[in-house]
């Protein structure tokens, strides 16, 4: 199953190519934030932010509220522990 995860941005690493770290249930990743950034809002803005991560990409701007809600769900069906997981033992970029 693939689904989006929240995460919060915690480093913005490169902000020329929309790069940043983004922790994931205690995961640091590398995530693509293209999808959430244009010209009113670019990568700077989103420090901080929570989004919603799916295959390395910040599909979405979510609040707090939203993504503590959604990740315990997740970790209540046990969607959690199987997408952290996959995000462990695959290849960084």
């Amino acid at each position: 199953m693939c689904l989006g995860v929240p995460g919060q941005i915690i480093a913005i690493d490169d902000p020329a190519k929309r790069i940043a770290t983004v922790d994931v249930a205690g995961i640091r990743r590398k995530v693509d934030l293209s999808c959430i950034v244009d010209e009113d809002n670019p990568p700077e803005s989103c420090l901080h932010a929570w989004v919603l991560v799916h295959v390395g990409f910040a599909m979405s701007r979510i609040d707090e509220a939203e993504a503590e809600a959604t990740l315990k769900v997740l970790h209540e069906i046990g969607e959690l522990a199987v997408e952290r997981e996959a995000m462990l033992t695959s290849e960084v970029q």
